[in-house]
């Protein structure tokens, strides 16, 4: 049986050498590799010219607060999913209670000003979804079967159905797009975990991107015709170091172009989290670094101002805001907003009960 996720907290120096199941840690990576593929050469595709080739950014505060109510005693509101709809801005996240329970909650408002004041609710009140175990939402538009999907964690790579994703009581029961973990996954994830469902399609296909806490990153194939059905030929498509490639992955198409951004969470060496990007020519090509490294992240510490006071170090698992709502995941790459989760760095105790919230960073130097 799966185990559900804990994810690693702490980021330890490389010792000379290192005792079996201690955590292994090197100084930050320079770049992460194709898996089995040979070395970049001059004829490799260019990094997408709509997407500057570093990055800085200015946040707000804390906008998205855990907001407990008699049957809910939340403390941590993380991993948000967002998209708009009919000029609301949707946004569901994992929320983790003080037994350390973890469930979806949701929020709407029309704009982002508003998002403080905004009433939440908690879909373990749906009795299609209940109080099992549930996290990392993700929720887009499938244009070709005019229906809403929200995909997240059950322990396998969940979804349910909604023709009005505004209400959290209409999404369907969970179903599974694979009901076993693939070999690939079991024979590499180690003392990891099979997390982070994401789901992107091109014109032909649909794809799920996973990953494992342990430096892989997974994808998983089907038709159009048949999504939400048939996912197999689960492959690594790129690993690294364990916390160099840790996980929140999120595949975004740029703009009109056939260029992809990928971006994925690592973890510092002073154990904050970060997000490195990489960029692909089409979903099946491979994946060059774009803005990688600890020092010259696609977002982290390294490049993320606070005007009003710094409130987090933590730049972690998030969505970019999309143009669009449907499958294909499109993003402005002339408007890029990010979507992440924050705490106190004074913060800590066990993982569910850190005191996630929800900030909102915009990129101050774009390149169009």
């Amino acid at each position: 049986m799966l185990r559900m996720p804990v994810r690693r907290r702490t980021r330890v120096a490389l010792a000379a050498s290192v005792a079996v199941g201690a955590l292994v840690v090197g100084v930050t990576s320079v770049h992460a590799r194709p898996f089995q593929a040979e070395a970049a050469t001059d004829e490799d595709p260019p990094t997408a010219q709509q997407l500057p080739e570093s990055y800085q950014w200015t946040s707000t505060g804390a906008l998205i607060e855990p907001k407990p109510d008699a049957s809910h005693q939340i403390v941590s509101v993380k991993d948000p999913t967002v998209v708009q709809h009919d000029d609301e801005w949707l946004v569901y996240m994992t929320t983790a209670n003080t037994a350390g329970n973890w469930s979806l909650g949701y929020t709407g408002f029309t704009d982002w000003g508003q998002a403080s004041a905004a009433p939440q609710s908690f879909l373990d009140t749906n009795p299609n979804i209940g109080t099992r175990y549930a996290a990392a939402p993700h929720v887009f538009y499938f244009e070709p079967g005019d229906e809403w999907y929200l995909v997240y964690q059950t322990g396998l790579p969940s979804y349910s159905t909604s023709d009005d994703p505004t209400d959290p009581q209409s999404w369907s029961a969970p179903k599974n797009f694979q009901d076993s973990v693939p070999d690939i996954v079991q024979e590499n994830m180690g003392d990891g975990n099979w997390l982070d469902y994401w789901v992107i399609c091109d014109d032909a296909m649909c794809y799920l991107f996973s990953s494992d806490d342990n430096g892989h990153l997974y994808r998983a194939e089907t038709t159009i015709g048949e999504f939400p059905n048939g996912f197999d030929n689960t492959q690594i498509v790129l690993q690294d170091d364990k916390f160099d490639l840790f996980e929140g992955e999120a595949v975004y198409r740029v703009g009109d172009t056939d260029t992809y951004l990928l971006l994925m969470e690592a973890i510092a060496s002073d154990g904050s989290r970060y997000y490195r990007s990489f960029t692909s020519q089409g979903l099946t090509g491979e994946w060059q670094p774009l803005a990688d490294t600890q020092d010259d992240p696609f977002a982290g510490p390294a490049n993320v101002d606070f005007p009003d006071g710094a409130w987090t170090r933590d730049i972690s698992h998030g969505e970019l805001l999309r143009s669009g709502n449907d499958q294909t995941m499109t993003i402005d790459p002339c408007n890029l907003q990010l979507l992440y989760q924050g705490r106190d760095p004074n913060s800590g105790g066990d993982y569910s009960q850190l005191p996630y919230r929800l900030g909102l960073a915009t990129q101050s130097n774009p390149s169009c």
